[in-house]
């Protein structure tokens, strides 16, 4: 009877991350192979170590060259193809022997492993089986605590030994993305990722979960300091909180002023994410800013809501003094938000060479009415019941125009702890134009963690339960309400009788 055959993946170099399995079978065989280069240092003889026993045959094989040149007559490849076939032919006479022979793999045995070689050889003429280990891949998302995709999103493992312009097109296609084989092609890797505007989202990870282990932006580490060990990791584009600069944004001294979305990071656009990333101050209101990550780069500046041209003067004094400046609003910047004041002072002579930028975002009407269907699908209207920068004279006088002329209306700022009367009257006001039955959608912290939708009608609206985090939908006379056991749809039709 011959030996048996095995692969087995160690992981990433903790030996704690070898599994049960492994363990196991590597204390209980006769012969224990594993590949070194010419130093005679094995990474995966060591991460075995705590695992091998007294007895044990040990089969060094040593790789005649790694990146030397060769006078091999079929080059670098016929060079390694002989060495393949040697030390398969040296595993072969033990397993003829009846002796069951483990090859020791880093990560994975068939993921850029040198156990491949073995099995493409051996699997078919012995008794075989692989065993998993954990990828350094998956180690270095653990490391950095960053996910790799999530729901439909992409992951592509790519070698670094790729031509820059192959890397680059590839990185530009995917969500995720991790380069493997980086050393000696660091610097090409690192190009690839410049060139397809993605090298700021990228990590770098070196020997990850041993105790040597380093990571890094991508952009930060020093090409003449990259092990064969390492990795670039691209993680996933809903989550990753180190993203691009804006290819269109300028290299300095400019004010961006972008839309954050209604809510998390998966509703902020990859623009604004980029333009976030490249920015040197980040500006605006207190709790907007805050839903930012902290860079050591990067200045945060909030401040009270009730100060947005002065906040804007601010951002466009840190421009002319050479600042790429990013001033963020929550939804979209240019409803309600801080695109007008910015543009507004941006328009007086002393800032006229300063760079203006507004990228949109999700702003909060189309955010609640995604949730019920398609309440704002027919013309409609967008009102503030703030009466800070207008008096509600000309709010009320808006509001009964827009009833009678027969719009939606999406209504932000209802309220908020100093104005509490003002929903009971937009209510009466509406209902001298529309009938009691007429549909309401009031959404609170859409998209966020206590989001809630209520459906109800006009007549029945109880203004009591309307506070600022709330946005209202008022349908037109053509709004219908269909109920249904998920819940209940909102549309307006985008036919109008006559």
């Amino acid at each position: 009877m011959t030996g048996q055959l095995w692969g087995v993946g160690l992981g990433p170099g903790d030996p704690e991350l070898v599994t049960v399995k492994a363990a196991r079978l590597i204390g209980a065989a006769d012969v224990i192979a594993f590949h070194s280069a010419r130093h005679g240092r094995s990474i995966a003889r060591s991460v075995a170590a705590p695992y091998l026993r007294d007895g044990q045959i040990e089969e060094h094989l040593v790789y005649p060259l790694t990146t030397e040149t060769t006078d091999h007559p079929g080059g670098y490849q016929g060079a390694m193809d002989d060495f393949y076939a040697e030390c398969a032919a040296r595993l072969a006479a033990h397993l003829d022997a009846g002796r069951d022979v483990v090859v020791l793999a880093e990560g994975d045995p068939l993921f850029y492993g040198s156990y491949m070689h073995m099995h493409k050889r051996l699997a078919d003429r012995y008794p075989c089986e692989v065993v998993p280990g954990v990828t350094s891949v998956s180690a270095a998302a653990a490391v950095l605590g960053r996910p790799l995709c999530e729901r439909d999103e992409v992951l592509t493992v790519l070698p670094g030994t790729l031509p820059p312009d192959v890397l680059a097109e590839r990185l530009r296609n995917t969500d995720a993305a991790a380069v493997m084989k980086l050393g000696r092609t660091f610097a090409n890797v690192r190009e690839a990722f410049e060139l397809a505007g993605r090298a700021d989202e990228a990590w770098y990870v070196e020997r990850a979960t041993t105790a040597t282990q380093r990571t890094a932006p991508l952009t930060d580490v020093d090409p003449d300091d990259v092990p064969y060990f390492s990795l670039a990791l691209l993680p996933s584009p809903i989550n990753n909180t180190h993203t691009a600069p804006a290819v269109t944004a300028a290299v300095e001294g400019s004010v961006t002023v972008v839309g954050l979305g209604p809510a998390g990071p998966e509703w902020m656009t990859p623009e604004v994410r980029a333009a976030i990333a490249g920015a040197d101050d980040l500006i605006g209101y207190g709790p907007y800013v805050d839903r930012l990550p902290d860079r050591a780069r990067q200045r945060k500046h909030g401040s009270d809501n009730r100060v947005e041209s002065e906040r804007a003067a601010f951002a466009l004094d840190l421009a002319r003094k050479g600042s790429r400046v990013v001033v963020v609003s929550s939804g979209d910047p240019g409803v309600f938000a801080m695109a007008s004041a910015v543009t507004e002072v941006a328009s007086e002579p002393e800032y006229a060479d300063i760079a203006v930028q507004v990228l949109p975002g999700m702003t909060a009407a189309q955010a609640v009415a995604s949730r019920v269907g398609a309440p704002l699908g027919h013309d409609f209207c967008v009102l503030s019941l703030s009466d800070r920068l207008k008096p509600w004279e000309v709010i009320a006088q808006r509001l009964s125009a827009a009833a009678a002329a027969d719009l939606a209306i999406a209504i932000y700022n209802p309220a908020s702890k100093t104005r509490t009367w003002q929903v009971a009257a937009t209510r009466d006001l509406l209902l001298a134009h529309r009938s009691a039955d007429t549909p309401v959608v009031v959404g609170r912290d859409v998209g966020g963690t206590r989001e809630t939708v209520t459906v109800t009608t006009l007549g029945e609206l109880d203004p009591a339960t309307v506070d600022m985090r709330c946005l209202l939908l008022i349908g037109s006379s053509q709004t219908r309400t269909v109920a249904r056991p998920a819940g209940p749809l909102v549309f307006t039709p985008r036919r109008y009788p006559g």
